[in-house]
């Protein structure tokens, strides 16, 4: 199946660009007479194209303290960094980034930030400082030289004003110092090159702007043909690259009858499928997933190209560690928001997750290269190969995941698991690339559907969402069928 899937998409990309080059192209027959958006949570909108300009924008801290905030990052005069009440340009997501990604924040972020509509004060809000989320060690991702450390980010809503202050573990409290050297702030011991990055999703995708806005992002009524021949090639290679299961340029991939998704596999799978797979697939009907063009993403953003691994024998379950203060709604934006920090902020290729899910249990394609295929990504350090990342928009160390979310996992895990064989309720093997949970070569037995702690030490899922696991499993397992 791997080899089927990879090979399609190059020949799809050279048939989309030569006829984008020949023709002002609008969408196949299927998509150009699809319904129009409806209001209801869960559909999707009409537009494919408008203006999703974003931005990021970098901000480095500074002391914070009497007599000291004007001063250069490095002062040991405190051990508090941050940046005091300002206005800035609009944004919507804030995270705190620096330039090693090998070295650990020990102590807290806190923002504050000013609502852009009522002018109100948010309290202070705590950022996850353990981002985990990572290619592997070793890897062309990992060595490019652009990555750096990060926390995770927040999402906040449409904001013109920030104040941050991030606090080393013990406070301003000298460390101990050995005989004869003088003793140093706690400061010191905070990464080196901490800034505060902005993050501006774009527009349409908060309920901004006074557009009516469908529920996962996009302004509704808009037509939703589109000119092809005006997108760009990184566009269209990310839709090619969903050929044979979407026509070119779709916002969604529709879900699928049990039956239909059967039929899909063997076509898929042709030749490399077993003969239990022939006779009885065990797999789940095919979700509905919201593609890339579907949330907007600017394909420029990311490097060109897709990277793949050999097939998908584990799903590791994640939370975004973004905060639960989202509406359906936004969830496009939230998405648009972590793709731009992951690639402009911590210097990935792409954004980190293969799905991602809002907390009403719509799916999206998160790292390009296709939804049925095997892309590398990178979500859980040391585990990326032959696995795949599924995130949850939210924070569920507290808070309960939605019984949506939980469902549209099992869905998607019964479905993509099921084309590569896997039984969620099963065991597999997969070698540690290194991280601080397993040494580098070592082959871990996982299960099928994984927690990100499992593989890495690490808060992620949250506890709350981590403890439903077990019922994904049976779930997924049976909408295969087991």
């Amino acid at each position: 199946m791997r080899r089927l899937l990879a090979s399609s998409i190059a020949s799809s990309v050279g048939v989309a660009c030569a006829t984008a080059l020949a023709l002002p192209l609008s969408l196949p027959a299927a998509a150009a007479t699809a319904s129009p958006a409806t209001s209801r949570v869960g559909s999707v909108p009409a537009a494919a194209r408008f203006d999703l300009p974003g931005s990021t924008r970098s901000l480095p801290l500074r002391p914070l303290g009497p007599r000291s905030r004007d001063r250069a990052i490095g002062s040991p005069a405190t051990g508090e960094l941050g940046l005091s009440r300002r206005d800035v340009r609009h944004f919507s997501m804030v995270g705190v980034v620096w330039d090693n990604p090998n070295t650990e924040l020990h102590g807290g972020v806190q923002v504050r930030t000013r609502a852009a509509r009522s002018g109100i004060w948010s309290g202070w809000q705590s950022l996850e400082t353990h981002n985990d989320d990572a290619a592997d060690p070793g890897t062309a991702e990992r060595t490019s030289g652009r990555v750096r450390g990060s926390t995770a980010p927040l999402w906040v809503g449409d904001s013109d004003g920030v104040e941050v202050r991030v606090r080393a573990e013990g406070g301003t409290r000298t460390k101990a110092s050995a005989p004869g050297t003088r003793a140093v702030s706690a400061a010191a011991a905070l990464p080196s090159g901490l800034r505060l990055e902005l993050v501006d999703p774009g527009e349409g995708g908060d309920g901004g702007g006074g557009a009516p806005v469908a529920p996962h992002g996009m302004p509704a009524g808009a037509p939703r043909t589109g000119v092809l021949g005006t997108e760009s090639a990184e566009a269209l290679a990310a839709s090619a690259a969903n050929a044979g299961i979407a026509p070119l340029g779709a916002t969604e991939i529709p879900a699928l009858s049990r039956a239909a998704t059967e039929r899909e596999l063997r076509s898929l799978g042709e030749g490399e499928l077993t003969s239990g797979q022939r006779a009885k697939p065990y797999i789940g009907p095919r979700p509905r997933i919201i593609t890339r063009r579907g949330w907007g993403a600017d394909e420029k953003l990311r490097e060109k190209g897709f990277v793949y691994t050999k097939k998908v024998k584990v799903a590791f379950v994640h939370h975004t560690s973004s905060g639960n203060g989202y509406s359906c709604s936004q969830a496009a934006s939230v998405i648009r928001g972590i793709y731009r920090y992951h690639v402009k902020s911590m210097g990935w290729r792409d954004i980190g997750y293969n799905f991602l899910v809002d907390k009403c249990g719509n799916i999206y394609e998160g790292r390009a290269g296709g939804v049925a295929k095997a892309v590398l990504g990178a979500h859980t350090l040391g585990f990326n190969s032959n696995s795949m990342g599924v995130a949850v928009l939210g924070s569920f160390g507290s808070h309960k995941p939605p019984a949506a979310a939980l469902r549209a996992i099992s869905r998607l895990t019964a479905w993509k698991l099921g084309l590569y064989g896997a039984n969620p309720r099963g065991k597999a093997y997969l070698k540690s690339g290194g991280g601080n949970l397993y040494r580098k070569g070592k082959n871990v037995r996982l299960n099928v559907i994984s927690g990100h702690r499992d593989g890495f030490a690490t808060a992620c899922p949250g506890i709350q969402l981590y403890r439903k696991l077990g019922t994904a499993r049976s779930t997924a397992a049976r909408y295969q069928g087991r």
